[in-house]
This record gives C-alpha cells, sequence and structure tokens, in this order.
C-alpha cells in the first residue's frame, strides 16, 4: 500500500479502529495517535476515557502525561545550542555549568550525558514530590552529587536525571537567561508550532490533564539499581505526578505533559531532517548523527537491566529485531530515532520513511509493544513500515 500524504481520510479510519481495538481488546483506557507523513499530518485519531473518576472522554486537545518522551524536547534544545555553537559536545559539562565539576565530575561530557554515560543516574535520598518540583534545589543537588562511575565508562539511564543536567547545560548557556520552559516555549514550540506540549503546564490547563491509571508493580529486589533512579515516593504514578507542583514544575527529561498531535510535530522536524513547515530548526547533517549508537550500546544498561539502543544524541535508536523487546514498537530501522516514556508513551520518527508517529495515552503498562500491537499492525498496514 503507498505511503502518500494524499491518504489522509483512509490512514484515519484503519488508526481509528486500530484505536478502538487497543481500548476494547488491549484494555486501554484512553489513548490518541497522531502520525506525519512527508511533514504532513495523516493521522488524527484518539478514543476512551481521560478520567475513571469523572467519566471524561478524552478528545483530540486532551493533555497526557507522558513522562520521558519529553526527553527528546530536551535533548533538541541542547542541539539547537550547539547548532548555534554555544555547546560542543564532547567539552566538559562544567565549562558551561562549573559547579558540576564537583566531586570528579570535571570532565563529564555533554555528550556523557546525552548517552547516558554520565555516572549520576539515581535521585538524591532526601527527594520529596515537593522537592523534585523545585528546579533549583534539583540542580544544586546533582551538581553536587558524587557519580558512581567514572563518566563514559558504563551505561546507566538516567531515568530522571538527565533533564536537569541537559536542561541546565542549556540555560547556562542562553544568552537570554531565560527559565529552561520558557527557553522551550520559545525556541522549540513555538517556531514548530508545538501549542500542546508543556516542561510545566500553566495553571489554565490543568483540567486538560488525563489521569492517570497506574500500572501493577514490578516484583523487584529491594537493591534494585531502578528504585534508586525511580524512588517509590517520587514513582511513575497518579498519585506523585497526578499533584499540581508536579505538573506545573520544570522535571526537563521525566514530566512532559502533551497530547499527539505537538509530540508529532517534534518527530516530524526529526524525521524530516529538522525542518518543518518550512522552519529549519536543526541542520540535516546534524540530525543524521542522531542515530548513532553509544559505545557499548549491546551491553546491559545498569539502571534499566537490559541492552538497550542508546544513540548519543539522547534519543533511542531503532532496529531490535527481538519481538519480546519492550520497544519494538519503534521499528527495525536502526535509523529510526525514539523516545519511550514510562507507562508507554512514545513517540519515533523513521527518516527514510520520512514517517513520525506519537503515542500518548493514560493506562501505565509494562510492555508497549504488546499493548500497542494494533497500532504498530496499522503502521505497517498504511506506510509498509516495520
Amino acid at each position: 500500500m503507498a505511503a502518500t500524504a494524499e491518504r489522509k481520510p483512509e490512514a484515519n479510519s484503519i488508526f481509528q479502529q486500530a484505536v478502538a481495538t487497543t481500548l476494547r481488546e488491549n484494555g486501554e483506557l484512553g489513548m490518541q495517535v497522531a502520525v506525519y507523513l512527508d511533514g504532513e499530518q495523516v493521522v488524527d485519531v484518539w478514543g476512551g476515557i481521560a478520567d475513571e473518576t469523572t467519566g471524561r472522554a478524552v478528545d483530540g486537545d486532551t493533555l497526557f502525561p507522558s513522562f520521558s518522551v519529553i526527553k527528546a524536547t530536551t535533548a533538541t534544545a541542547l542541539h539547537l545550542q550547539a547548532e548555534r555553537g554555544l555547546i560542543e559536545y564532547d567539552a566538559p559539562i562544567a565549562r558551561y555549568w562549573p559547579e558540576f565539576a564537583a566531586h570528579g565530575k570535571d570532565t563529564a561530557t555533554v555528550r556523557d550525558a546525552l548517552s547516558h554515560r554520565l555516572g549520576i543516574p539515581y535521585m538524591p535520598e532526601s527527594v520529596t514530590p515537593e522537592l523534585m518540583s523545585n528546579y533549583d534545589w534539583m540542580v544544586d543537588q546533582l551538581a553536587n552529587m558524587e557519580p558512581i562511575f567514572t563518566a563514559g565508562t558504563q551505561n546507566a539511564y538516567m531515568c530522571y536525571t538527565f533533564g536537569w543536567v541537559v536542561a541546565e547545560c542549556v540555560r547556562r548557556t542562553d544568552p537570554k537567561h531565560r527559565p529552561y520552559s520558557t527557553f522551550v516555549q520559545e525556541e522549540i514550540c513555538a517556531p514548530l508550532g508545538m501549542t500542546d506540549l508543556w516542561i510545566g503546564i500553566p495553571e489554565e490547563t490543568e483540567p486538560r490533564v488525563a489521569r492517570l491509571k497506574n500500572a501493577p508493580p514490578l516484583p523487584l529486589p529491594a537493591d534494585a539499581p531502578i528504585l534508586r533512579a525511580m524512588p517509590p515516593q517520587v514513582g511513575a504514578t497518579e498519585e506523585v505526578f497526578g499533584r499540581s507542583d508536579m505538573r506545573r514544575g520544570c522535571i526537563p527529561g521525566a514530566h512532559g505533559i502533551m497530547n499527539a498531535r505537538s509530540s508529532a510535530r517534534l518527530f516530524a522536524m526529526l524525521a524530516n531532517g529538522g525542518e518543518l513547515d518550512g522552519v529549519r530548526l536543526l541542520s540535516e547533517d546534524r540530525v543524521k548523527t542522531f542515530s548513532t549508537p553509544r559505545p557499548d550500546t549491546d551491553q546491559p544498561d545498569t539502571v534499566l537491566g537490559m541492552a538497550i539502543r542508546m544513540g548519543t544524541a539522547g534519543l533511542w535508536v531503532g532496529g531490535v529485531k527481538d519481538p519480546k523487546y519492550p520497544f519494538r514498537l519503534a521499528g527495525l530501522n536502526p535509523r529510526t530515532v525514539f523516545h519511550p516514556g514510562a507507562g508507554g508513551a512514545i513517540a519515533w520518527a523513521d527518516p527514510d520513511a520520512r514517517l513520525a508517529v506519537a503515542i500518548c495515552h493514560n493506562r501505565m503498562v509494562h510492555n508497549p509493544t504488546v499493548t500497542f500491537k494494533p497500532i504498530q499492525a496499522a503502521v505497517e498496514q498504511v506506510f509498509g513500515v516495520v
């Protein structure tokens, strides 16, 4: 079946059926799917319930907590600074943020952070939701944190800490000295027309945010590294991330609130080599490097406990053939870049197909590839991409 932007009505129908199947057969609660092809939106569908306690239905404007999907935006902010000559990837973070040099982190580079090889994947032991919502407190804590290994020597996914490290590099190199969330709105969201992607929502948008349905707890040993990277008191639950202070705080690597339309627009820019609707945010040559895997990418990640294909640019890379891989949804193309979020939200860009897909939802799951299999089948049927 040919993949052409003119086939929007048929694509919408097929994806709407896939959403209905996912809701009916796979236990989903509420969800949205948006797809861009060749820079044009060709799918915009939704269904289900945004809030089980009130019965509020999902519509196209519903906002969803999408957790680490926001890391793609935060990485893009840093790449924008590199594009402008304000940041060098292989420079020490301390060049831009001198306080970060504490406790032997003076040689840790920007690329180490983007690659999740920085050595500070764990949250401060004293963290609470109130403190996690305080950007300045978190930045100070990470600057003074002692690494668990020398930067660049191991893979350790920074579930939460990635965001503040990268965002602070952006903030420190911004000539206008804007708060990070303002930088994102003015330099990424506004130029790309992403009207509903937030790192700290305005008060008036709060009624549009979907309520999460928590995932069943995983049986983890008490010393599991993931429990230090995402401590239970600030875990990915409605009780934590549904709080107003968390929704309005600047949590740049773990609390993006968005709808599928805006999420897909960022990835459409990446799928089209850094440009969307005549706005060039990044150079094509730079975007081509984003699918370069990090060193030792096939070695297990010490936090996640499995091998993941992480790139050197802050994005995950496609190409894993194992059907049991939780993120197989993003496809087999090794040039695809994507980012998942806790609970299953995901967005990806296939530069060869010039295709971008975003899924937002509110029922937290452990294996999105299984849950969203009807969506994956629709992508293959309509666009011929596996």
